[in-house]
């Protein structure tokens, strides 16, 4: 990890735990809850509408296909990289314009959907999803590349833990929206998520543009070259920085969190099959397990921001493998009355699953030119979701297959093959590979003046200034 101020090794606590109490912190915060609600209204929230209005389980179920708009998004997202949004670009610059584009576009979705019916008719329902899961697909775009700017490499896996929490705030919110439905009704309940949403966006004025190279992303030249420059221009510039170790990177993308994927999907059928019931796998998710994956995404951060990100990837994965074991162990040894068996499985695994996002995501963005930002973000995060819920689909074979004893074996197995090819990186990788390529837009910037090292090195003496690039 390109360290910009200070290695890794040398900052104290205090610093460490300073970082998460900045503004861009705090904006990061914001952002994480606006990308996080579009997508549990249109997956969670609008299929129990669905059902609760009479309509057929196999209709709902072709309404998930309007959340491939997030596997996709790669697509358009060098169109958010040069195009300039008229009247608010000038005014908010070019990431906030986009943000508040698709926040706006996430309002106006779930209006129209608060003012349908589906018992009378489905077409405006799909309107409304689909508008709302495109603008919610955008939004993670713009998010991610304003994330990618706003803060030097270091800061990268703390900004992702704020993201991430803002994640979980939103999904609680979802959740209160599901509450209002049943105190009033759905109308007012879309009402009210598109309420929350306007308030992310006008929080949104209120936040820094990040200083970018704004002027190299500009576009020019017959349409040829404009689409060189937006769409080839970023991928030709990944594959020239990374040079052969793109394909061993791009592995690394693929299978880092494959364990992680398959076992979640049978963990829920697990506790149906043990017998636990439905109230007490709830309490356990809702209350210990959720204060373990705020504390696993802000303990990612921490590690990352203490130690240096190879290191706590490779932290990650000695984690998951444990976690994943402990499900093995669940399956073998419990019973209905195992509670505590249960809570250890599931606390673990939370807090396992947040500190393996925050550090993943902190990868990912080092291998981001912020120049091509949306783009080559979009297309990592892209790939490693496809991919990983590709090979999620046959969880289900494989556990029929073997049992759950040995599927669970399986899934923690699948760490190993990933640690070897991170320490095939580790060991022998370029410095790009390792994500320590240190790019010029990371080491200028508004941003820095919110990180705590901003002004002052190690010891209180004035930071050394960043190297021309």
């Amino acid at each position: 990890m390109a360290e910009t101020h200070l290695d890794a090794t040398q900052r104290d606590w205090k610093q460490t735990v300073r970082v998460y109490f900045t503004p861009v912190m705090l904006s990061m915060l914001v952002l994480g809850f606006a990308s996080g609600l579009p997508l549990y209204m249109v997956f969670q929230k609008l299929s129990f509408w669905l059902r609760d209005s009479g309509i057929e389980r196999s209709t709902i179920g072709f309404f998930y296909w309007v959340t491939l708009s997030y596997t996709l998004k790669f697509l358009w997202a060098p169109v958010i990289d040069r195009v300039q949004i008229p009247g608010l670009h000038k005014l908010l610059g070019p990431r906030r314009s986009w943000i508040v584009t698709a926040i706006t576009g996430t309002v106006i979705a779930l209006v129209i959907i608060s003012q349908t019916d589906p018992s009378a008719g489905l077409l405006p329902v799909a309107i409304g999803a689909i508008l709302l899961a495109y603008s919610g697909a955008t939004l993670d775009v713009a998010i991610d590349a304003w994330r990618i700017e706003s803060a030097p490499n270091e800061m990268q896996a703390n900004m992702a833990a704020a993201y991430s929490l803002g994640y979980r705030v939103a999904y609680m919110t979802s959740g209160l929206g599901l509450a209002i439905a049943g105190w009033t009704d759905w109308n007012w309940s879309f009402l009210a998520m598109a309420s929350a949403m306007a308030l992310s966006a006008g929080l949104v004025f209120l936040m820094k543009e990040p200083a970018t190279g704004e002027a190299r992303r500009a576009l020019s030249g017959n349409f040829a070259v404009k689409v060189g420059k937006a769409v080839v221009e970023p991928f030709r510039q990944m594959l020239g920085r990374l040079g052969l170790w793109f394909i061993p990177v791009l592995a690394l993308v693929a299978i880092y969190r494959l364990s992680d994927f398959t076992m979640g999907v049978m963990a829920s059928p697990l506790y149906s099959d043990i017998g636990f019931a439905k109230e007490i796998v709830g309490g356990v998710q809702g209350g210990p397990g959720l204060v373990a994956t705020i504390f696993g995404l802000f303990l990612g951060g921490v590690a990352a921001f203490r130690f240096g990100l190879m290191k706590a990837l490779i932290i990650g994965l000695v984690i998951t493998f444990v976690t994943n074991g402990a499900y093995a162990w669940l399956a073998a040894t419990a019973n209905a009355e195992d509670v505590w068996k249960l809570s250890i499985a599931i606390v673990g695994d939370n807090l396992a699953g947040g500190f393996v996002t925050t550090v993943f995501i902190a990868y990912l963005s080092s291998l981001v030119d912020p120049e091509n930002a949306a783009t080559q973000y979009a297309l990592l995060s892209s790939f490693y979701g496809f991919f990983a819920k590709f090979l999620s689909g046959f969880s289900g074979l494989l556990a029929d297959a073997v049992g759950y004893v040995a599927f669970f074996a399986i899934t923690a197995a699948w760490t190993l093959p990933a640690a070897a090819l991170l320490v095939f990186v580790v060991t022998l990788g370029s410095k790009a590979a390792r994500g320590e390529h240190r790019f010029a837009e990371r080491r200028t910037g508004d941003a820095r003046a919110d990180s705590p090292e901003a002004a002052t090195g190690p010891t209180g003496e004035p930071a050394d200034p960043p190297e021309k690039g």
